[in-house]
């Protein structure tokens, strides 16, 4: 996930704390902590995909285009990377990236890799983005290759 993106998340949970609000890109990135011109491109390619809504004016400003429970994470990354996958041929919707797709011994599981990382980034909410976690959570990684299963 690029940074931009990264962006993306923080300004989507940012707006979805005030669903019903318009904020400024100004406020927005300030909210954040990024400059604007950043911040302008990622608003704009979130209301491109349908996400946002841009209202133009003095008093106008960037809202969400639907509610808070009816956006995933999933939509939101899609929107600002495109298809989710972790190889080029791990998303369904991009057949033929690759010149071994033909041959690939690993492709089916590669894809089911990418389905289950995209069913659960659809499985948060943007309302639940917005929800602190009372504990953080510790990422362990395996202390040898017998423990990484797929």
């Amino acid at each position: 996930m690029g940074k931009l993106t990264d962006y993306g998340t923080l300004m989507m949970t940012y707006l979805a704390r005030e669903p019903k609000c318009l904020h400024s890109a100004q406020d927005i990135a300030h909210a954040i902590g990024i400059n604007v011109p950043t911040a302008t491109k990622v608003l704009k390619t979130l209301t491109r995909s349908g996400l946002l809504e841009s209202h133009r004016g003095i008093k106008g400003g960037y809202l969400l285009a639907k509610t808070p429970e009816n956006i995933t994470m999933a939509d939101i990354i899609g929107a600002l990377e495109g298809p989710i996958g972790l190889t080029d041929c791990g998303t369904a919707s991009q057949p033929g990236n690759c010149h071994r797709e033909r041959s690939c011994s690993v492709k089916a599981n590669w894809q089911k890799i990418s389905q289950a990382i995209n069913d659960a980034l659809a499985s948060v909410s943007l309302a639940e983005m917005t929800v602190p976690v009372a504990q953080p959570i510790v990422m362990q990684r395996p202390t040898n290759i017998e423990q990484v299963r797929l």
